[in-house]
């Protein structure tokens, strides 16, 4: 979803908004360029009604905006508020659900602004996501919403829901990705000091007993794993690199990562093949090998399994060498 001109992003602020959560969108869209240096999105923040908000910091926010700029979005975006009580009440507002139900933008939640999603039934029959400590309580209050519990952010096409704050970033990115290419999205996490994406989901952040200090983790093997992925690793190989039975290094790796080795393995594939088929012209074969597929078809079927393309759609798609 790119427009002609910068990406318009508004950003709609509510009352007791979470201050951190709020300057996402313009730290990390806002440092999208393209090859000429120039911006790639265009950020403004918003009011349901165009006063003056609070903010968890204690200070007031003065958008610039009121609500008529939701009108002339591509996407916007609702970080959080420090008490979403006043959503399990009752309905929205009568200006919020209006404002929402006449939006044609893609629409993203932050953490428990899912609730302000689900409230106005946008939700209704969708995956979604939010806060891992509030996952059963959404779930309870709107039983129509798929939740899943374990992921950092769901991407369900014009409505996007991520879990806790920092999975904020992680969405962000991922939708400068989708927007503009893993090498625009690179540049901003590199700018930004933080990881392209994150390995697992929300799983490896619920409370859990403090593991014992002697107890060893399977990090070593998978940074081993992504400068080896095009040999033929297995899981066999990847348990007697971790020195662990299979069973305990399939056990520890699920608790630290969120999902399967060899799930994990194929997804980090898959994103190396991304990448070779984002910023270089080598054929399709090549890429496979590199990317530690068997052949150019078993890259074709699983980047058809996961993406739903085939990698020469993909690249036409993504090539860093399109125009913007």
């Amino acid at each position: 979803m790119v427009a002609a001109g910068p990406h318009r992003v508004v950003v709609l602020a509510l009352d007791g908004v979470l201050t951190f959560e709020l300057g996402i969108p313009s730290r990390i869209f806002g440092s999208a360029r393209d090859e000429s240096g120039r911006p790639l999105y265009e950020v403004e923040i918003c009011s349901v009604d165009g006063s003056p908000v609070t903010t968890d910091a204690g200070m007031t926010l003065h958008p610039a905006s009121g609500p008529a700029v939701l009108g002339t979005a591509d996407t916007i975006v609702i970080p959080p508020t420090q008490d979403v009580d006043w959503l399990r009440a009752g309905p929205l507002p009568t200006e919020l659900s209006t404002a929402l139900a006449m939006t044609r933008a893609r629409l993203v939640s932050f953490c428990t602004a899912a609730y302000v999603l689900a409230a106005a039934g946008l939700l209704d029959g969708r995956p979604a996501t939010t806060h891992w400590s509030e996952v059963a309580d959404l779930q309870q209050l709107f039983p129509r919403v798929q939740v899943d519990p374990n992921v950092l952010f769901v991407d369900d096409g014009d409505v996007l829901t991520s879990a806790g704050a920092a999975a904020a970033v992680d969405l962000c990115l991922h939708l400068v990705r989708v927007d503009h290419g893993s090498a625009v999205a690179n540049q901003v996490a590199r700018q930004c000091v933080v990881p392209p994406w994150r390995d697992g989901g929300q799983a490896q952040f619920i409370d859990r007993p403090v593991p014992m200090a002697a107890q060893v983790s399977t990090s070593a093997t998978r940074r081993w794993a992504l400068e080896n992925l095009r040999e033929p690793l297995s899981l066999q190989a990847l348990a007697a690199h971790a020195h662990m039975s299979l069973r305990t290094f399939t056990r520890k790796f699920r608790d630290e990562v969120g999902m399967a080795p060899l799930q994990w393995l194929t997804l980090q594939r898959i994103r190396a093949a991304q990448e070779l088929l984002e910023t270089t012209d080598l054929p399709i074969d090549i890429v496979a090998h590199h990317s530690g597929f068997a052949t150019g078809n078993s890259l074709r079927q699983h980047l058809r399994a996961s993406l739903g393309v085939s990698p020469s759609t993909y690249r036409r798609t993504f090539s860093q060498s399109r125009t913007a």
